[in-house]
């Protein structure tokens, strides 16, 4: 409950939790302060104070020390009833930070298999008839005196390889995971490496790893591939100057999709690029998506793929100097959420 100046009056445990700060620091301090300035809550109290209505919106802390991520919280502002209690002010939040990331991470899912849907059905109506159309050129390029004319029939043979080697990148590495313990963080410096002769003089890589993580159960070649699009991505979009970090996390009680895992690894590609156009935000992981003029939109789509084969998740933040790709990938035995 905060007071005609916004001051706070009292707050509930809830609230303490919510804001990181006891009743007795808060207390006599201003709201706007203890919620970080926050534009859209100002905005929002200072109507309701006005105009004597409620009114809500959907509100994003910012981090804080004591919760070092940003929050998303439903906000209800009120204006309250009494002579004790008159030309105050309930502001009353509910974090569904929880609630939006499981509907995000859901969407996630639903677009990788409507992608695969589409792989396939292009795999199909492209690669198949290829064998014919490179079959009938070679035939027709040897019923050809004129090396003139089979110049045309080699152009024929080429463009059928190119398609066909596109499918083939399409459809990504074939096969079930054959798993064995991997230490990630010899993955990601193996990747690294391979990324190094693409990495201008302007770019700076940076390592934040856990070193408590433990050996994972991966397929090692499908690990590399996906996480190297990743990285390939963001050295891209640095565009020869900036940073790249990777860092690697451990969290526990995490749960991807339906499936609550004990404890997972997270794998963070971050770069201070411009970041992912708005329009496209919705639909990087689709094949054939892409913000660059260069780009195939295939990377994103077969690293979504290779780390699902896992039982993991491509997740991402992205704004305007900075963007992360998070990759989740299960550490413990999982059970069904709710189990």
């Amino acid at each position: 409950m905060v007071d005609r100046n916004l001051l706070v009056a009292a707050l509930n445990p809830a609230a303490e939790d919510l804001l990181g700060v006891s009743r007795h620091r808060a207390c006599g301090k201003p709201l706007l302060e203890l919620a970080g300035d926050h534009r859209q809550l100002g905005e929002l109290v200072r109507r309701a104070l006005t105009t004597g209505l409620t009114f809500a919106d959907e509100l994003e802390l910012a981090p804080t020390e004591v919760h070092p991520a940003p929050r998303l919280v439903d906000c209800r502002v009120s204006p309250m009833q009494g002579e004790l209690t008159r030309d105050c002010l309930l502001v009353e939040m509910i974090d569904v930070t929880r609630r939006s990331r499981i509907s995000r991470e859901n969407a996630l899912i639903v677009q990788h298999g409507a992608g695969r849907q589409m792989i396939r059905q292009l795999a199909h109506e492209i690669k198949n008839p290829l064998g014919g159309l490179r079959g009938a050129a070679q035939l027709l390029s040897r019923e050809l005196a004129s090396d003139e004319l089979r110049e045309y029939t080699n152009v024929i043979i080429s463009e059928a390889d190119r398609l066909a080697a596109l499918v083939d990148t399409l459809l990504g590495p074939g096969g079930p995971p054959r798993k064995e313990p991997v230490n990630v963080h010899e993955l990601t410096e193996y990747v690294l490496k391979l990324v190094e002769p693409e990495l201008m003089p302007g770019i700076a890589v940076r390592r934040d790893y856990d070193p408590g993580l433990p050996l994972i159960a991966l397929d090692r070649d499908q690990m590399v591939q996906a996480l190297l699009n990743l990285v390939r991505n963001a050295v891209a979009a640095l565009a020869g100057q900036g940073t790249l970090v990777v860092r690697t996390r451990a969290t526990t009680n995490f749960t991807i999709g339906e499936v609550r895992h004990r404890a997972i690894a997270s794998v963070e590609i971050e770069d201070d690029g411009p970041g992912i156009p708005p329009e496209l935000a919705d639909s990087v992981f689709y094949p054939l998506v892409t913000g660059r003029p260069d780009g195939t939109g295939l990377g994103l789509p077969v690293a979504q793929d290779l780390v699902a084969r896992h039982g993991g998740l491509i997740e991402f933040e992205s704004r305007p100097g900075r963007t992360v790709f998070f990759v989740r990938l299960p550490l413990a035995q999982e059970t069904h959420d709710g189990a």
